[in-house]
This record gives C-alpha cells, structure tokens and sequence, in this order.
C-alpha cells in the first residue's frame, strides 16, 4: 500500500479498499470526473503487483473483438487460429468503460464471471490472477452510457476517489502533466505471489454470527421502501470476501463487525436502484445504507465471546 502511495497521494482509505477487492480476487470500479487519478492509480497497481497489464480505450466505436479477440484465417494452415484480444492479461485497465455502447461493454461479462471467453463456439481460459479495474465518469457526463446491472453486478466494489485536500492539491499543481512519471516504483510482489495470498484468505475465521449478520445486511436492502433492486446474493458473497481482505490489510486473522460496517458501502452501493421518488426526495444509496446499518443488530465481542 505505501508503494502506492507515492505516487497517488492522500488516498490511503481508498486504496486500502482496491487492494482489499484484489485479494479477494475481485474485479473493481473506479468512478470519479476526469483528471482526478484514476488511470493513473490502476497503471500503478499493476506495476507493483507484478501482473501482466493491458489497457483498453473504451469509445464508442470499440466492438467487442477488439476487446476478446476474434479468430483469423491463416491461408497456408488452412484454418482459423485465435488471435487474442487485450482481455488475455493478468490486469486490465478498462478506462472510460462507460463510454462505449452496452454492446460492447458485455463482451467482458463472461470474463469477469467466468475467468474465460468464448470466440466461435470455442472456450479459453483466462490467466491467473485475473483482474479487471474498470474507471467511468459520472453518469451524467455528456456521452457516458450507464453500465447494465448485470455488469454492475460483477464488480466487487466501486470506489470514488474525489478531489484532494488543499495541501495535497497545491504539491499536484507543482507537477507537469505532460511529464512521465518520475517516482520509481518497486515490484512488490509477483503474480504467483498475489495468487497466493488469494488462496489464503481461506484462513481468516469469520464468526458464524457475522455471516448471519452479512446476510441480514443484504436481505435488508431488498425490503427498503426507497429501493427498488437491492443487493444480490453475489453482492452478498463479496461482502464476505471483502470483510476478510480487509481484516488481513489490518494484519488480524479474524473479522470484526467493524470490517463489514467499513467496507460495506463501496461493495453494496452501485447495486441498488433507488425508486424514481426516493431519487425526487433527494434520497441516495449512501443515506440508505447509512440506515440499513444502523437498524441492523450488531454482534458484539465481548472476552473474545459473541453476543
């Protein structure tokens, strides 16, 4: 995390969540305005995680080929061999994912669900670690298209990174935007590594209270009288995987309620639909959620009991 640092600075809480949906081998959704880091922040994870890194300029003319691959006819073979897209990476930086038609966006539904593609009837595997860091601007930018819910559904988390503090701005506005980045950045793990450490979160313990408490949490966003879509089951499965990433970024091997309330809101916020009049009435997910979790029972640890 602090390799990070370096080079997006004043962002430890954000970045703590990335890497938390990472380890969980989750896929992650970076959304602010333009010019805030975004790019720059997922170029940079890849670099110290040690993954292999393609990234694809999402426009409205990109077709899904350009994305999966397609198969081409080698004339002297007599047959058509699978040309790889860009997909076939261990981290890939979809940028500006909501600026291409839906069309296209689904062509990277079977890979984030299935860690693999399908060309012409044909199925490849994808490699391992697979990750996609998707960055989007607003919704209500000037030609973005909304991402299906579905799609939506397949991102562990979404995270906003906003503007920075005042202080941090004025060290940004001393750097040329139209130099390199200069800070050397350090490998700090390698891909065998990072899959290992995905594999181990099976150790962290995780109370059999607070599954049910995951799972109370989830149901209740499909009651509220705001919503009108509330969390998945899979929502809820992140939830899960998150909780425990998080508990290892904090160095325990044991989940606390505190895990879950923290992480909660960038993995359950971009899959709910509010009403049209809870949107009138200036209702937001956040708020909702604010409220899910204050009307929802806590266990409490008391001599390393739960009640």
């Amino acid at each position: 995390m602090a390799a990070v640092n370096r080079v997006l600075i004043g962002k430890e809480k954000e970045i703590a969540y990335l890497l938390a949906g990472i380890l969980s081998g989750g896929h992650l959704l970076v959304e602010d305005y333009p010019g805030t880091g975004k790019t720059t922040l997922a170029k940079t994870m890849a670099e110290v995680l040690g993954c292999t890194f393609k990234r694809i300029q999402f426009t409205p003319d990109l077709m899904p080929s350009d994305i999966i691959g397609l198969s081409i006819y080698r004339r002297a073979e007599d047959r058509f061999v699978y040309q790889p897209g860009p997909v076939m990476s261990q981290f890939l930086l979809a940028d500006e994912i909501n600026r291409t038609s839906p069309k296209t966006q689904a062509a990277l539904l079977e890979a984030m669900a299935e860690r693999q593609v399908t060309v012409d009837g044909v199925t490849y595997p994808l490699p391992e670690p697979f990750i996609v860091m998707a960055t989007q601007n607003p919704i209500e930018f000037e030609g973005t298209y909304p991402l299906p819910e579905a799609q939506l559904d397949r991102f562990m988390m979404r995270v906003t990174l906003g503007y920075p503090e005042q202080e941090l701005e004025q060290q940004i506005v001393r750097i040329d935007p139209n130099r390199k980045l200069t800070v050397p950045l350090q490998k700090v793990v390698d891909s065998k590594e990072l899959v290992a450490m995905q594999r181990a979160l099976d150790k962290i313990f995780v109370a059999e209270v607070l599954e049910d408490y995951i799972v109370r949490l989830t149901r209740a966003t499909r009651t509220h009288p705001d919503l009108l879509l509330g969390v998945s089951p899979r929502g809820g499965q992140h939830l899960y995987q998150a909780s425990r990433a998080l508990a290892a970024i904090r160095e325990r091997d044991f989940v606390l309620p505190d895990d879950i309330k923290e992480i909660l809101p960038p993995v359950f916020s971009h899959r709910l639909i509010l009403k049209p009049e809870a949107r009138l009435k200036g209702r937001t997910a956040a708020l909702i959620l604010q409220e899910i979790l204050f009307q929802t029972y806590v266990p409490v640890f008391i001599d390393d009991r739960v009640q």
